[in-house]
């Protein structure tokens, strides 16, 4: 293809002009609607793209960071309460211990020589009185108790007491010190009663008389 030179226009008249301003208004437009366009496509493609995460179910929002727990002061312990025991007083009619009081006045005249002035007699009147009263006495206990000894140690020997013994059976004695267990020596083996054998009292007798006044006719 031949372009010839000589049909191009050299001047530049008020056609020209019209004509060029006419391409440039119109390229102008043609930017603007591409423009347009592109910003129309854009918007489009962003309300594609959200209207699949609008539908589904929100997140739930963070968890809020727990609060700091904040430690309470460190008490002291209370030191440990002691209960007291409670004592049972048991109250029991005086009939068993008089009527033992009988029977050691009739079988030794216990009564008689305990409340008798043994200071006007001599060492060895008072000791064949003694000897009355301490056959009559040895006499109403085997008859009426059975005895055993608390201890089965003989006395004299070294023993050890420990802890938790019973303090109602036993009885320390010295230089009490700390707690138990405790080890000394035996002085007494005690003595409790495995049986009682009291006389039965018939209705109406007065226990209270001892020993009644003798009247010799």
């Amino acid at each position: 293809m031949n372009i010839d030179l000589t049909l191009i226009p050299d001047t530049f008249d008020a056609v020209h002009a019209g004509l060029l301003a006419t391409v440039a208004g119109l390229l102008i437009l043609q930017i603007l609607f591409l423009t347009v366009a592109f910003i129309a496509i854009n918007r489009r493609r962003e309300t594609a793209q959200a209207t699949p995460r609008s539908a589904e179910t929100p997140a739930a929002p963070p968890p809020l960071p727990a609060a700091p727990k904040v430690s309470a002061p460190e008490s002291k312990p209370e030191p440990a309460r002691v209960k007291p025991e409670t004592v049972i007083i048991k109250e029991y009619t005086p009939d068993a211990a008089l009527q033992l009081l009988g029977l050691l006045q009739k079988e030794a005249r216990f009564i008689d020589f305990a409340q008798e002035d043994v200071s006007q007699y001599s060492d060895a009147d008072i000791g064949a009185a003694a000897r009355v009263v301490h056959e009559g006495c040895r006499k109403v206990l085997r008859q009426h108790f059975e005895l055993d000894s608390v201890r089965s140690e003989p006395e004299g020997k070294r023993i050890t007491l420990p802890k938790g013994f019973d303090a109602g059976s036993i009885r320390i004695t010295g230089n009490i010190i700390g707690a138990a267990p405790f080890t000394g020596t035996l002085v007494h083996r005690g003595w409790k009663a495995t049986e009682v054998k009291l006389p039965k009292v018939t209705e109406g007798h007065d226990v209270k008389i001892v020993a009644p006044a003798e009247v010799e006719l």
